[in-house]
């Protein structure tokens, strides 16, 4: 018997251990991984805000239960107009849809960011609020999509080679545009639409294809604008929103403490990304004026043409009798009920069924 005993011991004196210890050590779970979609690459939403949310502080706020890999749309492959129904069929489980190209499928997707719609930022916070609970609803009937947030870039306006006074004075000039809706607005204006991409802006005005151009306030001075024109209008021509959102099956999946996390996190990076395209709206100004709210070595000598009061009254015309009629010819009667109850309160327009 003292020989058993004694032979027991060192189990006794392990299992006392492993008890203190807290058991016996268990591999940690791996981190849950999440791809995302972002917006597009070089741009300041991109590089400042979602690039670092997703790779440092989504990760961490999460305590590293979350590994997340991003990449920017326009350089994974990925097609703006196709980007909804891979979110729908789970291909992308988390992604960032840019509203005016997704509108070439869905009109009705850019309701909200109807050029001439929204000439300063504090309308175009309150014309998303007013659209907001629609486009929940559009996404998660339609798509299959949860939408968590909505973010904008900054302001897009109308650079020119030459001087002009106003919106009147685009008449008979070739113009540089990014969407359907934007050449329907310069046509009605007397000039000629030009749809050119980003990229292709600088060529274009060295080529003398084009003589204007419709594009962000701060891209189009990251691009050289102001060594190509001498004008720049302080208007909002529209401004080029975009939302991310969840398949929801994949939201589904995540436990409901990382939805509550992610979910607040993003709502505090709209806010940020909102800021900045004020700012940055102001900045890019500045800067291809070469005036002192100018933080960037690189300046112009531009000449800032302000929003008068014929400018206005011609924005609310042409938005009434041209954008706001052909969209609903492209978009069909749902869309003009959706106008009517979400948006015409706020803009004080009623759609029209044609």
């Amino acid at each position: 018997m003292p020989t058993a005993r004694r032979r027991s011991l060192p189990a006794i004196l392990l299992a006392l251990l492993l008890v203190c210890l807290g058991g016996p050590a268990v591999a940690a779970d791996p981190p849950l991984r999440i791809k995302v979609i972002g917006g597009l690459a070089d741009v300041s939403q991109f590089v400042r805000f979602e690039d670092p949310f997703w790779r440092q502080r989504i990760p961490e706020m999460a305590g590293g239960r979350i590994a997340v890999e991003i990449a920017p749309f326009d350089r994974s492959g990925i097609r703006g107009q196709e980007m909804l129904q891979l979110m729908r069929l789970g291909v992308v489980p988390f992604g960032t849809v840019i509203l005016p190209i997704a509108a070439t499928e869905e009109p009705e997707f850019n309701a909200v960011d109807l050029p001439a719609l929204s000439p300063d930022i504090s309308t175009l916070r309150r014309n998303v609020a007013a659209y907001r609970p629609h486009l929940e609803e559009l996404l998660r009937d339609r798509y299959g999509i949860e939408l968590l947030g909505i973010y904008t870039y900054p302001a897009q306006v109308v650079f020119c080679a030459r001087a002009f006074g106003g919106l009147n004075d685009l008449r008979g000039r070739r113009v540089r545009t990014s969407s359907v809706s934007q050449s329907e607005l310069i046509e009605a204006l007397g000039g000629t639409a030009v749809v050119t991409p980003f990229a292709e802006i600088m060529a274009a005005f060295r080529a003398g294809t084009v003589e204007c151009a419709i594009t962000g306030t701060l891209s189009g001075h990251a691009i050289g604008l102001f060594e190509a024109t001498s004008h720049v209008h302080t208007m909002a021509v529209s401004w080029g929103l975009s939302i991310f959102g969840a398949n929801v099956n994949a939201w589904a999946a995540l436990p409901l403490d990382i939805q509550t996390l992610i979910r607040e996190g993003v709502a505090d990076l709209e806010g940020q990304i909102w800021e900045a395209a004020d700012r940055e709206t102001g900045e890019g100004l500045a800067c291809n004026a070469g005036l002192p709210a100018c933080s960037l070595a690189r300046r112009g000598t531009m000449q800032i043409v302000p929003v008068s009061a014929a400018d206005a009254e011609r924005r609310r015309q042409l938005l009434d009798q041209v954008v706001l009629p052909r969209w609903v010819g492209r978009c069909g009667p749902d869309c003009v009920d959706a106008w009517n109850t979400h948006l015409a309160p706020a803009v004080g327009l009623r759609a029209r069924a044609e």
